[in-house]
């Protein structure tokens, strides 16, 4: 009975995603019309911010009830997903143009904070001790990282306007209300999601690291890959490369930074290297694709499927044996 309501609730999570995705890209892209700001900051500030939210949430749950790994995991896997998942399927749907802006300043900030994280991860590690683990002032160094990012982006948006400005689908009022009610629906979806998903394969005696790498990973990154797919089949492409770049950041800086910077130091036991090497070299693979042409074909999406088919296919076959 246990499992068929925990089915039931996955169901629901799924239908309110998908809703919540469509509504909250049409709210996005109303707003910046109305504006007259770049599709490309709002995917970086309100979509990426407001889909990450289900990862905060888990995350401060995780770490009260002492998963430190499900903390870590969700933040590693969700990164992972968001690069080699997320946009690997939306260059299948629609090969993605990049901005130029985006490649010189937006990609290597991402760059530059993931490879702070192994960094700030493997610090003690690095110093001659024996544990690994993320401290209170890693934290704040994160969310100092996040402050800056932050005001990079105020700093753009005043700068910035639409060379192009189209006609706002929605009036101002209802592209907000648009907006804040498809996040209500993908971030109520996500906890359904990630809910029952987490109770089946807890009751499957899966590892923290198994599950927090594949099964709330995903659930939390739902929501990116319903937003990805459908701003791809509108080719709102400036939505999903912002939307993935931003919500990288966000995870790093402030899903990880805020819970660990109120409750202190998390030191997980099952993470591997390279986990923390594919989530790095996932970033650096983007930038990589897209530094030469400002383009991610249809190809260079099946090279990131295939990536994340064979990282997630060795999680599975070792959990298996």
């Amino acid at each position: 009975m246990e499992i068929a309501l925990q089915i039931v609730f996955l169901v629901v999570g799924f239908v309110l995603l998908i809703k919540g995705a469509d509504i909250l890209v049409s709210g996005a892209s109303s707003i910046a019309a109305n504006f007259k700001i770049s599709k490309m900051l709002i995917g970086l500030t309100i979509v990426a911010f407001g889909t990450s939210a289900p990862e905060l949430a888990v995350s401060i749950s995780s770490l009260l009830a002492g998963t430190t790994d499900m903390l870590l995991g969700n933040v590693i896997g969700s990164n992972i997903m968001n690069i080699l998942l997320l946009i690997g399927t939306g260059a299948i749907i629609c090969p993605i143009i990049v901005k130029r802006s985006t490649v010189a300043k937006e990609l290597p900030i991402l760059l530059l904070i993931s490879t702070a994280l192994v960094v700030l991860f493997l610090d003690i590690s690095l110093a001659g001790g024996s544990n690994n683990e993320i401290t209170r002032a890693d934290a704040i160094v994160c969310l100092l990282f996040f402050a800056i990012f932050v005001y990079y982006l105020i700093t753009m948006a005043r700068k910035k306007r639409d060379n192009k400005p189209e006609k706002p689908e929605y009036k101002l009022g209802k592209s907000f209300l648009l907006t804040g009610l498809g996040l209500a629906g993908i971030i109520g979806g996500s906890q359904l999601v990630v809910s029952g998903a987490s109770t089946i394969a807890s009751s499957m005696g899966i590892s923290d690291r198994m599950i927090s790498l594949t099964v709330v990973a995903l659930g939390t990154s739902l929501p990116e890959l319903v937003t990805t797919i459908t701003a791809a089949r509108r080719k709102e492409t400036d939505l999903i490369v912002g939307n993935i770049i931003g919500s990288n950041i966000f995870n790093i800086c402030v899903v990880l930074g805020v819970p660990v910077a109120l409750f202190g130091s998390v030191s997980p036991k099952s993470f591997e290297m390279i986990d923390l090497v594919v989530m790095l070299g996932s970033a650096a693979l983007l930038w990589l694709f897209v530094e030469r042409d400002h383009k991610i074909s249809r190809i260079e999406g099946a090279i990131f499927l295939t990536i994340f088919a064979v990282y997630y296919g060795s999680i599975i076959y070792g959990a298996l044996v």
